[in-house]
């Protein structure tokens, strides 16, 4: 497994990643603990990274300016001590046109302009893409293992609901697949 990254950079990429999310599903991101988590959370809002909202029955967090400024420069610093700038934009490179298929297959899906069989046998082919970029990404930065599995185990799901694929309920292959995205970037300091 590659460099651990710390818990405070965890839990404000964990909400980047996610966009709005719950102290659990933070937590839950990389596999923290929701009490430890918590008081990064609450650490993170003290300094001015995070807020915390409301919308009818949801409460979560969301990075601020200053926090998304703040994960960059944890990002940038973590990437330097790892050495492992040309890992990870090497890796970007090889995911870009995989992208593409991915942004394809995910819009037919939602336009029901292909078959689930289609559909299902080309998520599989991203599946098996996705282990590869993921190998050398872990090796070096142990906060990207877990993708791979991720998506495989939303595309089981996906045999008895289909919001496996695109749903932004679940941790659907959409979500994994965009989340991976995001990480990349982020992690290189790059737009998209």
């Amino acid at each position: 497994m590659g460099h651990p990254s710390p818990i405070e950079l965890l839990a404000l990429h964990a909400v980047r990643l996610k966009g709005f999310a719950g102290t659990a599903a933070v937590a839950a991101r990389f596999g923290l603990d929701t009490d430890q988590t918590r008081e990064e959370l609450l650490d993170a809002q003290a300094h001015g990274w995070l807020s915390r909202s409301s919308f009818a029955d949801l409460t979560g967090w969301s990075l601020t300016g200053n926090g998304y400024r703040r994960n960059e420069a944890q990002l940038r610093d973590e990437l330097d001590r790892a050495g492992a700038h040309g890992t990870v934009a090497a890796v970007h490179e090889r995911f870009l046109p995989l992208n593409s298929r991915a942004t394809q297959i995910f819009t037919a899906w939602q336009l029901d302009a292909g078959g689930p069989a289609d559909t299902f046998r080309r998520l599989a082919g991203l599946a098996g893409e996705l282990r590869e970029l993921e190998r050398p990404l872990a090796t070096h930065l142990g906060r990207f293992a877990g993708y791979h599995d991720r998506f495989a185990a939303a595309l089981a799901r996906a045999g008895h609901d289909p919001a496996w694929i695109t749903g932004v309920e679940v941790d659907s292959c959409h979500r994994v697949w965009f989340e991976l995205h995001e990480d990349l970037i982020a992690t290189l300091g790059i737009t998209r």
